[in-house]
């Protein structure tokens, strides 16, 4: 009877033993057939969940915006006042429901050239007005005038043009104008070859941006949807086109395994530039856990504090010598156009930039950028791009719409909020595929590593109790009771 109870306890023990072990094996082995398996998905060929989705999104992305309207474009005109502005919208569209067009793909440099169409649905149900809604605007043609043809003979020229057309500094239009293009009257007048269109995403409609070449990540899936060129130019500075790197992917994806150190990269082309986000809170996304990364301040810092910003900074009266903050001149990739971006509001600029400006009210929550990635897959399963467009806008003594200015503007235009949330099928597609199975492979391991540990030290416990109390003929009845 003490062999049965011992022999009991220590196969107890033993196959306690056996499920810690098997517990704890099962951890790094578990690891590894996930990575394996999310290192397979994510590569961009065919064939792959990845690869379904990039060559296009089954996400609605839409993209809103605020139109800043003004109030008082007689007193700013004639006496130089404060612009008082007040925020109208938002007017939103849907786009980026294109597919991508043109793919080739070369398995010898694992990369993927592409073209992304673009294109742009008024959506009546999530805006407040119409296409057709008038607002009072810069006016774009005008503003840019002296900023492009400095010489004093050839603005001589062009005024006579401006009054002729019965232009102004600022003007009406539409939302369709002002987004998408219109004839500008004062632009058709001028008997040379120049264009006389002219719209904040002209030309937009039935375009695209350029040709992408892409890693596939099939050689190096740490390189996956990061942009090798674009437009022909390498991953590296360059300079008129853009200033600064194209750096990283274009937002939707990322390589995968994220850690919160990790700093994201991503490039928008319609601003010319690279940005980055940095690790902001884990939260819960239609129940899977994602990493918020945001957009820093440091971003749109001088380039005393920020150097990469050097080559944004080329108006050295207005920002004093570039040390003012908050504004990127963007103007190298607009034809020459003083066109430059901010946050919504000059967040987080310096006040100087918006002093002459009335009713603006910059919030953090509001006007920041983020994108919540996935830290396993590196998907983008949400994400908000907020930004401002705007025009600066100088005294002209010989253009007579700005000769009564005595001080220098940074038009705020529009801010854009692009933005983007898997959907509930996509989101319950995702749970059942990737988040419900890593959480059931960490269930299991933990529950075998701690039933086996549990089991091993209560069963370890007991069979040395009971050997210290036979020594003592305590253990056992039937054991006393043959003595």
């Amino acid at each position: 009877m003490v062999c049965d109870r011992n022999c009991g306890l220590i196969a107890g023990a033993v196959i306690g033993a056996v499920l810690a072990v098997f517990g704890g094996i099962l951890i790094p082995v578990g690891d590894m057939l996930i990575e394996n398996k999310v290192k397979k998905e994510v590569v961009l060929e065919e064939g792959t969940i990845a690869f379904k989705n990039w060559i296009k999104t089954g996400t609605e992305v839409y993209r809103q915006f605020w139109i800043f309207d003004v109030q008082n474009p007689e007193e700013v005109a004639v006496n130089s006042s404060k612009i008082k502005v007040k925020q109208r919208g938002p007017y939103t569209y849907r786009v980026r429901y294109l597919a991508k067009e043109n793919i080739i793909q070369d398995p010898k440099t694992h990369t993927i050239s592409f073209l992304q169409p673009k294109g742009a649905i008024f959506e009546p149900s999530l805006s407040v007005g119409t296409e057709n809604d008038t607002f009072t605007v810069l006016n774009l043609a005008v503003a840019a005038a002296p900023h492009l043809y400095p010489n004093a003979f050839i603005q001589l020229i062009l005024n006579l043009f401006i009054k002729k057309s019965k232009s102004s500094m600022f003007q009406k239009r539409t939302l369709k104008e002002l987004l998408w293009g219109y004839t500008d009257p004062f632009l058709n007048l001028v008997p040379y070859s120049i264009p006389n269109t002219v719209g904040m995403f002209y030309p937009h409609h039935n375009t695209s941006d350029g040709v992408y070449k892409i890693f596939s990540g099939k050689d190096n899936v740490s390189k996956v949807a990061i942009i090798d060129s674009y437009k022909g130019k390498k991953n590296l500075p360059y300079w008129p086109s853009y200033c600064g790197m194209i750096n990283g992917t274009d937002g939707a994806s990322f390589p995968p395994f994220i850690e919160k150190t990790r700093v994201l990269q991503f490039f928008a082309s319609e601003i010319c530039r690279s940005f980055y986000a940095v690790f902001g809170a884990e939260i819960n996304l239609k129940g899977i856990p994602v990493y918020r990364f945001i957009l820093p301040s440091m971003v749109f810092a001088s380039p005393l504090q920020n150097p990469d910003n050097h080559c944004f900074c080329t108006e050295k009266i207005l920002s004093k010598n570039c040390t003012l903050y908050g504004v990127l001149d963007i103007g190298k990739c607009k034809e020459g156009k003083p066109v430059y971006i901010s946050l919504p509001h000059f967040l987080h600029a310096s006040p100087e930039i918006a002093e002459p400006i009335e009713g603006l009210n910059p919030n953090e929550e509001e006007h920041s950028t983020y994108l919540d990635v996935e830290p396993i897959t590196g998907f983008t399963l949400r994400f908000a791009q907020r930004l401002q467009i705007n025009l600066l806008v100088k005294p002209a003594r010989i253009i007579e719409a700005l000769r009564n200015l005595k001080q220098n503007y940074m038009v705020p235009i529009l801010w854009l909020n692009e933005t983007g949330t898997i959907g509930d099928e996509k989101a319950n597609m995702f749970r059942n595929q990737v988040t419900e199975k890593i959480n059931l492979l960490g269930l299991v391991e933990m529950i075998l590593l701690s039933v086996g540990v549990v089991m091993f030290i209560a069963f370890m416990t007991s069979y040395c109790t009971c050997r210290s109390k036979s020594k003592l003929g305590k253990c056992n009845k039937n054991h006393i009771q043959l003595h």
